[in-house]
């Protein structure tokens, strides 16, 4: 990759994260509201059903985003992890819409009605979740402390599915609280802060080529400066 595709992949990085920030905090925060309000509801609602929606819908943009906003570092793991975890979330905000129509009582009534759908998805949901929070430690672009919240979250969601509401809430809680977690860190960071040569403009002293066999500095020396600015970015 060349320097200045160095450079425009880092300010666009830059500038996406805010946003990918504040969608996951707030779709985030919205998806944990719905939750407590089916359990204090003691079912579904429409105007619960309605929130859990939009915060659903929005799952597999953020996720996507949250991968797009820690490469290179990231890797492949995140890269299937996101699109996994992206792909559960479509077919779970599907779900929200059947029950819109059809007016189960419950979410147990709606996996009664879907069958084995409901339980492959939401293995594809822990799997695709774990991968993801394994390489969002590994990365260590976002706090680590995510990504291990993240795997507990998902795990959580699975296993007290059996549980009574207040259990699954608590697990969900979890699991947002993850994604939560990563959409404060975007919002906050410390700007970079970046030299010449990271920012793609040359310093007021450079030398110039010269015809006595000066030469410019190097374009893989500005590349890695680059580089191992962007790896810093989030630090």
């Amino acid at each position: 990759m060349s320097y200045t595709d160095t450079a425009v992949r880092h300010g666009v990085t830059h500038r996406l994260a805010p946003l990918v920030g504040l969608a996951a905090l707030t779709f985030s925060v919205l998806y944990f509201v719905s939750d407590v309000l089916e359990l204090a509801h003691g079912g579904f609602s429409n105007p619960q059903l309605l929130l859990t929606y939009v915060a659903e819908a929005a799952i597999p943009m953020f996720v996507l985003g949250l991968y797009v906003v820690q490469r290179p570092q990231i890797g492949t793991l995140g890269l299937l992890g996101a699109i996994g975890y992206a792909y559960a979330y479509v077919f779970f905000t599907g779900t929200v819409l059947l029950a819109l129509v059809d007016q189960p009582t419950n979410w147990d009534a709606l996996v009664r009605e879907l069958g084995p759908w409901v339980t492959n998805h939401g293995l594809v949901m822990v799997v695709a979740g774990s991968a993801f929070g394994i390489a969002v430690i590994k990365a260590r672009v976002l706090p680590r402390w995510t990504g291990m919240t993240l795997i507990a979250g998902v795990v959580m969601v699975a296993l007290s599915s059996a549980l009574p509401g207040v259990a699954e809430t608590i697990s969900a809680g979890v699991r947002d609280l993850a994604f939560a977690g990563m959409g404060v860190f975007l919002l906050t960071r410390r700007p970079p802060t970046r030299g010449d040569h990271s920012s793609g403009r040359p310093g007021p002293a450079s030398p110039a080529p010269s015809s006595s066999g000066g030469a410019a500095a190097s374009p893989a020396r500005s590349t890695r400066s680059v580089a191992a600015d962007e790896r810093s970015v989030f630090e």
